[in-house]
């Protein structure tokens, strides 16, 4: 993992349901995201905001809310983290609605088929993500990303990526699921992806999701995209995002996946998302996401052999 960290704000609520998540890069930013990173040794440059149409609040059309204005802002990011990732600079964007993860996926899976090294996508939601124009309830575009990455929407989003799909659904793996609508509970069955679900991490742990994952991502050699919403957490430790789902990953759950990951030493890139400081309490979300991500980027109490030692 390189040791330069490129900091992307992308102000946008444009795919999102509820206004508000235009203010998360800054809040994320007053938490101190530079500060904590700065802190383990790492060198972080804040590349500030980028720019796109400003949310006009209309009604879906032929089962897309603002298809047109979603491809600009993630064309806009493609554009910024390909060219912070081809500097061998770490992109972390922060969001922003998910929907934004349209153009941070196909800027890493674009670098990655330049060098000829495959990827996988470490997916932390409560949402899977993988709804259509056809299953969608609403047509916002936060819950499409994921379908449109494995090659499922519109040619307008498709094309922002350098192939159809942009990587394969087997090498997405989604952590924290707890709320699907019916017809995308199909479409993510049938496209292939790996879930697992709430009562998954119930049943055998963290730890053990965790292990599958990495074990399956080191079989592939492959480098890894993390892609995390605040609300795969528990609302009850971060209040701040539009769509509050009970039941989500409790702080420590939250906290051993990301140390793993970074254990792994194979991400290469993070997106940091709907985080809305609107609907929070003193910015607590951002700070805990923050808390998180230190984590993901190798602070710990103690190395991890040490925790082996002989008494």
């Amino acid at each position: 993992m390189t040791k330069n960290i490129s900091l992307i704000g992308v102000p946008s609520d444009i795919g999102a349901g509820d206004r508000g998540a235009t203010m998360g890069p800054e809040a994320l930013r007053v938490a101190g995201i530079a500060g904590t990173l700065t802190k383990l040794g790492l060198t972080v440059k804040d590349t500030g905001n980028l720019f796109g149409p400003k949310n006009p609040e209309n009604q879906a059309v032929d089962g897309y809310r603002h298809l047109r204005e979603n491809v600009i802002w993630c064309k806009n990011v493609q554009e910024a983290i390909f060219n912070e990732i081809s500097q061998d600079n770490l992109p972390v964007m922060l969001g922003g609605d998910h929907a934004m993860s349209i153009g941070s996926i196909a800027a890493v899976a674009r670098y990655c088929a330049s060098i000829k090294k495959k990827l996988c996508m470490i997916w932390i939601d409560a949402h899977s993500d993988f709804n259509t124009c056809e299953t969608s309830p609403s047509g916002n575009i936060h819950g499409m990303p994921v379908a449109v990455a494995a090659g499922y929407g519109p040619q307008e989003l498709l094309s922002i990526g350098h192939a159809v799909p942009m990587l394969e659904a087997t090498d997405i793996y989604q952590i924290g699921i707890r709320s699907v609508d019916a017809a995308e509970k199909q479409l993510v069955m049938d496209a292939g992806i790996v879930a697992y679900d709430m009562r998954c991490i119930d049943e055998i742990g963290m730890r053990e999701a965790m292990v599958q994952i990495l074990k399956d991502v080191d079989e592939k050699d492959a480098y890894i995209h993390v892609s995390f919403d605040v609300d795969s957490l528990d609302p009850t430790i971060a209040p701040g995002v539009g769509t509050t789902i009970p039941g989500g990953l409790t702080y420590r759950e939250a906290q051993l996946c990301m140390e793993m990951i970074h254990d792994s030493g194979r991400m290469i890139s993070l997106d940091l998302m709907e985080v809305n400081p609107a609907l929070d309490f003193q910015n607590s979300t951002a700070k805990l996401a923050i808390e998180l991500t230190a984590s993901l980027f190798g602070r710990q109490i103690f190395p991890p052999h040490n925790h082996n030692r002989k008494k």
